[in-house]
């Protein structure tokens, strides 16, 4: 008898809980500003950049200042980012841009992507799957990149 108790106050709870986040789910998609918009135009430009290699984009993205830290941990600097881009044949994919404001004039870009590799290459480094964050910033009428952390991510078994 307890253990029916125990059952269905779990069935309950799970119901509960399901109908919760189909309410969530459900919920109406607030439409992105036009700061969110730019920026995230801006990154896909700098993806594109980064596929084909044109470092002209970069030398005009890349705040003077710039500096990321790469997927092994390795801090780098603007010329560091534009000669480890020059070469093109980036192939990643972004999905899941979303923007986080932190002020009238910074914002940052996160996003997760997926390395698409031949399948002889899939074990090395670069990680297949990794999670980007890239520190906009307004100067002048210009957004500029100024920081951009590339972290791998798990994806499967561990």
């Amino acid at each position: 008898m307890k253990i029916h108790r125990v059952m269905l106050a779990c069935l309950g709870f799970a119901l509960l809980i399901s109908g919760s986040l189909a309410q969530v789910t459900n919920a109406p998609v607030k439409p992105l500003s036009q700061v969110e918009q730019t920026l995230m135009a801006n990154e896909k430009e700098f993806i594109a950049a980064a596929k084909k290699g044109d470092a002209a984009f970069l030398k005009e993205t890349l705040a003077d200042d710039f500096s990321f830290v790469a997927f092994d941990g390795e801090l780098g600097g603007r010329q560091d980012m534009i000669d480890g881009f020059s070469n093109g044949g980036v192939d990643i994919m972004p999905y899941d841009m979303k923007v986080l404001r932190v002020s009238d004039d910074a914002a940052i870009v996160t996003y997760d992507v997926v390395f698409r590799v031949p399948a002889s290459e899939d074990e090395g480094p670069p990680p297949r799957y990794q999670h980007f964050s890239t520190l906009w910033v307004k100067q002048g009428d210009a957004w500029k990149m100024k920081f951009q952390q590339m972290t791998p991510a798990h994806w499967g078994d561990w």
